[in-house]
């Protein structure tokens, strides 16, 4: 059955691919002779709903910005996941050329290359600031474009969604003895883990989280953080909301451009390209912040929503097994060895600069409000 629907889904991709090469009134690249009346016409699919706050209006705000910063030389038309090709089906059609851009996150291509993941978010790991460090000023970067040489892609970051909440639960979790046996929506490494400590995963797409939870078909959802938590109604379908979100601790989102036409461009749209996927990638970070502020103060104020932290002992068991994850993982898997090492050596510098710094001086305010 899983071999059937590999085929199915190879050949639709090929179906895909030969309808976007097809003539048609929009090529993939229209160009205009001259050096300054180059006119480039380039497509950037998402795995994104159409209009999702923050990450489908980033990726159309940062193509937006192209256009501009470039004199309208270099015009990207942006496609929401499944309006020109399936959400999980970005990462095959831009290495294919099928599309010239993508937007979504590493993870999603963790069946494929599993190293990917320390290039989005591991369970435990770096929050936003500590993964922008590592990429770009720390050889994460080089390190994560290496990894993509093979298949043809060049990734940038390009958003965070900063740490997420730990999930909606119909059960209060007072022991790590309350994980067994409850059903979960959570994916990747996450889902590993809450296995590993007696949980039930279950792979959910965001449309059916909420009926799910609401029909006792799962016992719990994580989502992403306050501001959409909201707005897909989940404090309407349980009454807990447990912090904070040790699966996903500071998600990178991704850039990818394919490396033909990557290598195309004239340099200083090359140029352009990288300032304004820095630029978007400080602003998504940013707006996500402000709106889940916001949102969770509406949360505790405006329904019957009750924030609770993770039990001290639930936390710890959950590291532990990461730890284990992790290093099965790389006993089977070179690759994802190398990138766990470089990724954990980095973050012991990273952390030993933050606890006499920034944590330093959040320990001040924690004791002066004591």
């Amino acid at each position: 059955m899983v071999r059937m629907m590999k085929l199915v889904s190879t050949f639709f991709f090929f179906l895909v691919l030969l309808n976007l090469n097809a003539c048609g009134s929009e090529p993939p690249s229209t160009t205009i002779e001259g050096p300054s009346n180059q006119i480039i016409r380039w497509r950037m699919v998402t795995t994104w709903p159409p209009g999702f706050p923050v990450l489908q209006e980033g990726a159309e705000r940062f193509a937006k910005n192209i256009e501009a910063m470039s004199g309208g030389r270099l015009r990207i038309k942006v496609f929401a996941g499944g309006e020109l090709i399936p959400p999980l089906e970005t990462f095959e059609a831009v290495s294919q050329g099928a599309v010239h851009m993508g937007h979504g996150s590493a993870y999603y291509w963790a069946g494929r290359i599993p190293a990917a993941q320390f290039f989005s978010t591991v369970p435990f790991g770096m929050t936003a600031k500590g993964m922008n460090t590592w990429l770009y000023d720390g050889g994460g970067l080089k390190m994560w474009r290496e990894i993509y040489v093979p298949f043809n892609v060049v990734p940038f970051p390009l958003g965070n969604t900063g740490v997420q909440m730990g999930g909606w639960f119909n059960k209060k979790i007072e022991s790590a003895e309350d994980l067994k046996g409850l059903k979960m929506r959570i994916p990747g490494l996450g889902g590993k883990v809450f296995a590993k400590a007696g949980g039930n995963p279950v792979l959910l797409a965001g449309a059916e989280v909420y009926t799910a939870l609401e029909r006792n078909t799962i016992d719990a959802t994580e989502w992403i953080a306050p501001f959409h938590d909201q707005r897909l109604g989940l404090n309407r379908a349980a009454q807990y909301y447990y912090y904070p979100g040790w699966h996903e601790p500071g998600t990178v989102l991704e850039l990818i451009v394919n490396k033909e036409a990557w290598e195309s461009l004239p340099k200083d749209l090359q140029a352009i390209i990288s300032v304004a996927a820095q630029a978007e990638n400080l602003q998504m970070s940013s707006e996500m912040e402000a709106k889940n502020a916001q949102a969770l103060e509406e949360l505790q104020e405006q329904s019957h929503t009750k924030l609770l932290a993770f039990p001290e002992d639930v936390l710890a068991k959950l590291r532990r097994l990461t730890q284990q994850t992790l290093n099965e993982q790389a006993a089977d898997d070179p690759q994802f060895k190398r990138v766990y090492e470089a990724y954990t050596a980095f973050r012991q510098k990273f952390d030993a600069w933050e606890a006499i710094s920034e944590q330093a001086y959040q320990r001040t305010l924690e004791s002066e409000n004591k």
